[in-house]
């Protein structure tokens, strides 16, 4: 029986949508995976130098927590950006949410690449960081619903699951790129020189990012489902339609915290893959971040292959059956990724992120199509939104600050493991809340 949850018949793709579907699809992918490279490159940093630069402390630790903290900050921000463009993306479109939202990315990424640093301006620097990196959450949070429903809304029946990964794509694609430009970056300047200015050029290349909004705003149509969801809201009196947010607060709110219940082990697991683990191998165990780096980009190309294959088993088999998969994996793995993380070698490393991803991938490939099934057309945009940014700042934001405490305070990694363990039960009992409602459909 597939348990798949679907909010209501899909009206019939038009005609002349179907042209539009490959250029709409690349379009999506590339707003995400531009947002979020512009977005990941904050958390690679925060590991390496902007605690130091920002955040001068009496030790080590108190600088990256304070960076971290800062880091934390964007998600806190992210539903705010969810919030606004749903309301706006459920009335006004899809596509006009996410030209605002690249636009608003790649003018603050561009910001901290041309920040002063605490010794040049004093404490106006970490004020100005805080209020770019709250700019970047609130462009990130407009963004995802605003892409993912691009190529959700533009799919065939029956490939939806597959269409909305490549939105899903974005994230690894995002990684590989930050990745790839600090290493680059590392490579081509000394220590000296990366810290005073070579860090800063993986930000400046956020410019690019406004190029795409320019492209998305001229070259892409609105989806087929808005203009069918716009004509059905216009046939109604002005008195009676109500605000998405607030049918959404009324009605769905369950919906919304369970699809975040669902989701926050796996974006708090893959933050702290790509950025708590990158300040834990190169603080705690003295591994070389240029190493630590390399293996992290290499572990996020395996997910360009298996994020698409898991979003394909979704349409055959069911999105909460193969989502379900993924979050019993990242459970029965947390103990033994960190038991090869603290062996100190890059190829237990290298063996145990690589399993952890392979799980996060299982999740995240279906993840996009699911959250959209649960909302019907006129409601999705703040629906989806709303659910994924609240696993956002539950999840990911807090993930690195949380580890570096857990480990302040207990000494060990394992403490990192059951905190784990703890979100992927909260994931399996809100997919299992989810499958049930799904059944009663």
């Amino acid at each position: 029986m597939d348990t798949t949850p679907s909010a209501q018949p899909r009206p019939a793709t038009t005609a002349a949508a179907a042209p539009n579907r490959r250029r709409v699809a690349t379009a999506a992918a590339l707003a995400s995976a531009v947002e979020w490279y512009d977005y990941f490159v904050f958390g690679i940093a925060a590991a390496l130098v902007l605690g130091d630069l920002y955040f001068p402390a009496g030790s080590s630790t108190a600088g990256v927590l304070a960076a971290f903290a800062t880091f934390a900050v964007g998600f806190l921000a992210r539903p705010i950006g969810g919030i606004v463009a749903g309301q706006l993306g459920d009335k006004k479109g899809r596509k006009p949410m996410l030209v605002l939202a690249l636009t608003l990315m790649g003018v603050a990424t561009t910001g901290i690449g041309l920040l002063p640093t605490y010794e040049t301006i004093g404490v106006a620097a970490p004020i100005l960081l805080v209020l770019l990196r709250i700019a970047q959450g609130v462009a990130v949070g407009a963004q995802w619903g605003g892409a993912m429903l691009l190529a959700t809304e533009y799919a065939p029946e029956g490939k939806r699951g597959i269409y909305g990964s490549v939105v899903q794509l974005g994230v690894p694609i995002g990684v590989v790129t930050a990745n790839t430009v600090f290493l680059l970056a590392g490579a081509f300047t000394s220590e000296p020189a990366f810290e005073a200015w070579g860090w800063r050029v993986p930000f400046l290349v956020g410019l690019l990012v406004l190029g795409l909004a320019r492209y998305i705003h001229t070259r892409v149509e609105e989806t087929p489902e808005f203009r069918e969801a716009e004509r059905s809201l216009a046939e109604k009196e002005q008195g009676e339609q109500t605000s998405p947010l607030r049918i959404i607060v009324r009605d769905h709110l369950g919906t919304v915290l369970l699809a975040g219940g669902s989701f926050a082990v796996n974006t708090a697991t893959f933050y702290i893959l790509i950025t708590g683990v990158l300040d834990y191998t190169t603080r705690e165990l003295d591994m070389e971040h240029g190493s630590v780096l390399a293996v992290s980009l290499c572990v996020s190309l395996t997910q360009l292959v298996l994020i698409p294959v898991s979003a394909a088993l979704s349409d055959r088999f069911g999105r909460i059956r193969v989502y379900t998969v993924g979050a019993a994996g990242i459970a029965v793995w947390a103990v033994p990724l960190f038991l090869l993380i603290d062996t100190g070698s890059l190829v237990w490393l290298a063996v145990g992120t690589f399993v952890a991803s392979c799980f996060l991938s299982i999740m995240y490939g279906p993840q996009a199509a699911l959250f959209a099934e649960l909302f019907t057309p006129e409601m999705r945009y703040t629906g989806a939104s709303l659910g994924y940014q609240i696993a956002a700042v539950g999840g990911g934001g807090l993930a690195p600050f949380v580890m570096v405490l857990l480990l302040e305070a207990t000494g060990t990694s394992l403490a990192v493991s059951g905190y784990i363990i703890a979100l992927s039960v909260i994931a399996l009992v809100s997919i299992k809340v989810l499958a049930g409602r799904a059944r009663s459909r």
